[in-house]
């Protein structure tokens, strides 16, 4: 019987926001897993006592990004961690997006000012501000030429506690046919969902923001499977992949872009998909009882069908 750990967060006194979580561990011990899900950051947990862990929702880590590296090292070498440790490393960083984008991915463009370096602010289009390190839209906001004010005390603010800025162009299209998100699990195209605009004019960097607004399922074009396999592709080293989400906006040219590639904790959105369980149970468990090197994405199958 395998024993499995889903790495998660502490809400503390608010309820978890990973509605997902219960139903996967209910579902892994229904395969006949010895499934828990437990808190990344509680120093009483055994890690090396897990066959696999799986890192799920741990929502908190952009805050804490030197202490969650630092777990997910020393947990990854005691036990198989899904993903692999130096992708997660790699993943953390939005600077990947300079990497991807220098191999030949098509990607949401991005300029980068670490605390004591300038920002170069557009003056001719809207801008988004959001850190390198940071998940649910957590010190985002969409500005334009005129705000441009506001948008140095937003920098201000983020080099004040640490963050490295990153400073991209807003896509109108997202206004209009929203962003798309393609997972991947054990290699293969799980299901994709689309979700309407998240930064609203206006809406303060610091203020609460709904991540995944208006969230349908989405039959994804040929186009955003390919420039999902060229991402996956271009991961440094080839590496080992249980999971993977590719999210997609439309260029000014109507062509996908890459604007994130999540390979630390994304939100699977099973309760919107919830036929893709049993593939997400299976996956999990190959995973599992497989040797350390026994799992290995390589390139998704463009082919498969969503479910």
């Amino acid at each position: 019987m395998p024993r499995v750990a889903l790495a998660t967060y502490d809400p503390g006194a608010e309820p978890g926001k990973d509605a997902d979580l219960p139903v996967l561990v209910r579902a892994l011990r229904d395969a006949g897993a010895e499934a828990e899900a437990r808190y990344w950051d509680d120093p009483a947990v055994d890690w090396g006592g897990y066959d696999l862990v799986v890192i799920r929702s741990t929502w908190d880590y952009s805050w804490r990004a030197a202490e969650f590296t630092a777990w997910v090292e020393r947990t990854g070498s005691v036990t198989r961690l899904a993903n692999p440790a130096r992708v997660v490393r790699w993943n953390t960083d939005k600077r990947y997006l300079g990497e991807l984008a220098a191999a030949g991915v098509p990607t949401v463009p991005a300029r980068y000012a670490a605390p004591g370096e300038p920002a170069d602010l557009p003056d001719g289009h809207e801008f988004v501000i959001k850190p390198t390190s940071g998940a649910g839209a957590r010190f985002a906001a969409r500005y334009t030429p005129a705000e441009h004010e506001g948008a140095l005390r937003h920098l201000a603010r983020m080099h004040a506690e640490g963050f490295t800025a990153m400073v991209q162009p807003y896509m109108p299209g997202i206004d209009v046919r929203g962003e798309r998100a393609l997972q991947f699990f054990g290699g293969r195209l799980l299901h994709a969902s689309r979700k309407g605009a998240v930064l609203k004019p206006g809406t303060p960097y610091d203020a609460d923001k709904v991540a995944h607004p208006d969230l349908t399922r989405w039959q994804p074009t040929d186009a955003e499977l390919a420039l999902a396999e060229q991402a996956l592709a271009a991961v440094p080293g080839a590496p080992e992949l249980l999971y993977a989400r590719v999210d997609l906006v439309d260029g000014d040219d109507g062509e996908p872009r890459l604007m994130e590639l999540e390979l630390v904790e994304p939100n699977l959105f099973l309760w919107l998909h919830p036929d893709s369980l049993p593939r997400v149970t299976e996956a999990i468990l190959a995973a599992a009882g497989r040797p350390a090197r026994g799992l290995r994405c390589g390139r998704p199958s463009a082919g498969a069908a969503p479910r």
